[in-house]
This record gives structure tokens, C-alpha cells and sequence, in this order.
């Protein structure tokens, strides 16, 4: 089971109890209204709290996952670089090769 689905299944529980405690107790109707209102606001206040921080770390995790990527490529591109010189001057020095052997036959 997914972390996502145990935090919303947390939070339900815990706003279903929530509602049932205060519908249970023996208030005047309008009393229980406010209670369940400043309840469900507290709980809304919550829930976008952790909403922010969950959106803060999937931010972070995605640049930094970027980052990684945009160095790797970058040393990906040095290391063709660095290859495609040194075969560009082995093959220089082939046709070097090649050429004075062809004068001397």
C-alpha cells in the first residue's frame, strides 16, 4: 500500500472520528455546528500544510534530481570530447603514416 493511501486513510479516520465525537456529545445544536465548522477548518488548515510540504519535496527531489542529471550529461559531453580529439589525432597520424609509406613503396 502506497504512503499516500495510509496518510489519506489516516486522515479520514481522523476526521470521520472527528465528526462522530462532536455529533455525540451533549451540546446545543449550534454549539455542535461551531465545534464541527472550527474543527473542519483546523483540519483543512492541516491538510494544506501537508500538502505544502509534500509539493516542497517533490520540488526539491525534482532540482535535484536536475542537477544530477545536468552534471552527468556534462561529463558525458567532456569525456566525448576528449575521445573524439584523441581519435582525430590517431587518425592524423595514420594518414601520416600512411602517406610516407606510400612515398617509399
Amino acid at each position: 500500500m502506497s504512503t499516500g493511501k495510509i496518510v489519506l486513510g489516516t486522515l479520514a479516520g481522523l476526521a470521520i472520528g472527528a465528526v462522530a465525537g462532536i455529533l455525540f456529545a451533549p451540546d446545543k445544536g449550534s454549539v455542535t455546528r461551531k465545534k464541527i465548522m472550527d474543527k473542519s477548518d483546523d483540519m483543512v488548515d492541516e491538510l494544506k500544510s501537508k500538502l505544502d510540504g509534500f509539493c516542497d519535496s517533490i520540488s526539491e527531489k525534482f532540482e535535484s534530481t536536475k542537477q544530477e542529471v545536468e552534471e552527468t550529461v556534462s561529463k558525458g559531453k567532456a569525456v566525448y570530447d576528449d575521445v573524439k580529439k584523441r581519435l582525430e589525432t590517431l587518425l592524423l597520424i595514420l594518414r601520416k603514416l600512411h602517406r610516407k609509406n606510400s612515398i617509399l613503396l
